[in-house]
């Protein structure tokens, strides 16, 4: 029996799966929380030596230049946010919302979590990627529901039902594309590999490979939160803890994105297949037009920003429809840029709900007065999503339109158009939450502010500069994604 050396991609993997099963075992919630602080500081840092070295790719798990800008901006978020849940989960102990046992699953949740969103990034078979994504759901159904109010259970039920009917659509196109590559590859693993699918599928049967994706496109849209597959979406993000939205906005929709790519560049590679950037480019546009005008209509400040969630990932899924390498440019930009983002606004979103006692938005106002620091903490993580510049959407949504008006104009109107009526939802909402008359509220936050300067500070960076060796970086991706 031979051994196997441990490598960078096995660490990214036994650390959180480790750190997973002693939390289970721990009574002390601060230190449990420290544990996953680290536990989540290692991950990264062992992502981070993807940049220097990788391990030789196998039968099972492998890392190219597009999994690398994942697995490196999954850690990265998920190490800022379990600094953030130290001390925003120490405060719901303190108020009852949860007890010492739920809190220790809490923690092992999370970083069981961290496991299944690496695996799926580092996957070199079709299947261990479903599997993955499939545990990563199921353990963000759990923790959606750890309140145990009859909100938080509806909804984990919610995301349940419809997370399984995607999920199962996505088993489905993933059958097929087997079914595809059989008569090419022969039977047995080979058939689920995805380093031996993407040489030999321009032989596969196109006709097997077009009805595959359009399954698998429903089934991890669905995930992505694409309308009309997201009502699981916002009532998740309404009833679960805040730091648990931000890795549903900042990551998980993202893992289910890289998997729609894979695909994608499995059919750009044949010929003879169906293009996958027009179903791609609309289903992008209905989901950012859909969550535009729905932003208008929200009461509850963590659902109004599910719906932005929605609305960016609709931009996301139509840069990489329209494809080049502009547009795939501007849709790792736009990823990335929006993962910083809109996790730095659920972690002010936290504190003000904690601070404020309520997630209502009739219940939040004038914070720059009450709470100068979260008021205008706000403003800048609002400005920053809304595409202002100098931040870093700014610079992505504008690559986006600017490779849209150059290969196909008229489909730059309802992409315009999509993108001014969040603007100016968000803006609305942001008048009354920043600068409106006072409401009472507690005198401090309880968590960290750290990560959340952090993210927008990494935005704000951005916009100004963007190095040359990042820029070289996403340049090859976008080349490779076609």
């Amino acid at each position: 029996m031979s051994f196997v050396p441990i490598n960078a991609i096995h660490l990214i993997l036994i650390i959180p799966l480790a750190t997973a099963a002693v939390l289970a075992l721990l009574p002390s919630y601060r230190l449990s929380a420290r544990i996953n602080s680290a536990a989540a500081l290692a991950t990264l840092v062992v992502a981070s030596s993807l940049f220097i070295r990788r391990p030789a790719v196998g039968l099972y798990l492998q890392v190219d230049d597009l999994s690398v800008v994942f697995i490196v901006l999954n850690t990265l978020v998920g190490f800022t946010t379990s600094l953030f849940s130290g001390g925003y989960i120490a405060h719901e102990i303190e108020i009852g919302r949860l007890t010492q046992v739920r809190l220790r699953f809490y923690h092992a949740m999370y970083q069981l979590l961290m496991f299944g969103m690496n695996l799926a990034l580092v996957s070199n078979n079709l299947g261990l990627m479903w599997v993955a994504i499939e545990l990563a759901t199921l353990t963000t159904v759990v923790m959606v529901g750890i309140y145990r109010t009859h909100e938080a259970l509806e909804a984990a039920w919610k995301y349940f039902i419809l997370g399984s009917v995607g999920i199962a659509l996505a088993l489905f196109g993933t059958i097929l594309v087997y079914v595809a590559a059989r008569p090419v590859v022969g039977e047995g693993l080979n058939g689920m590999v995805w380093t031996v699918l993407i040489e030999k599928v321009a032989g596969f049967d196109p006709a097997l490979l077009n009805v595959a994706f359009v399954f698998l496109l429903l089934g991890y849209g669905t995930k992505v939160g694409l309308a009309p597959l997201h009502a699981w979406l916002p009532d998740a993000h309404a009833e679960g803890p805040t730091p648990i939205s931000a890795v549903l906005s900042g990551l998980l929709l993202n893992v289910a994105l890289y998997a729609i790519l894979r695909f994608k560049m499995l059919l750009a590679a044949n010929h003879a297949a169906l293009a996958p950037g027009p179903l791609m480019v609309t289903m992008g546009l209905v989901s950012l037009i859909f969550a535009a005008f729905m932003l208008y209509r929200r009461r509850d400040i963590k659902r109004m920003f599910a719906y932005s969630s929605i609305e960016h990932m609709g931009v996301i899924v139509f840069a990489f429809g329209m494809g080049g390498p502009l547009a795939n440019f501007a849709g790792l930009l736009h990823m990335t840029m929006h993962s910083l983002t809109k996790s730095a606004i659920f972690f002010s979103v936290g504190h003000i709900a904690q601070v404020k006692g309520t997630q209502q938005i009739a219940g939040i106002r004038g914070l720059t007065v009450t709470h100068p620091i979260l008021g205008w903490t706000l403003v800048v993580g609002v400005m920053a999503i809304a595409g202002l510049p100098p931040f870093g959407i700014f610079t992505s949504e504008f690559l986006v339109i600017s490779s849209t008006f150059a290969r196909q104009p008229l489909l730059a109107i309802p992409l315009v158009f999509g993108l001014l009526v969040a603007f100016g939802a968000l803006l609305l909402r942001l008048q009354g939450l920043a600068f409106g008359e006072p409401t009472p509220g507690t005198a401090k936050a309880h968590a960290s502010y750290l990560p959340m300067f952090g993210h927008l500070g990494l935005v704000l960076a951005a916009g100004l500069y963007f190095p040359p060796l990042i820029t070289s970086w996403f340049q090859h991706v976008a080349r490779m994604l076609g």
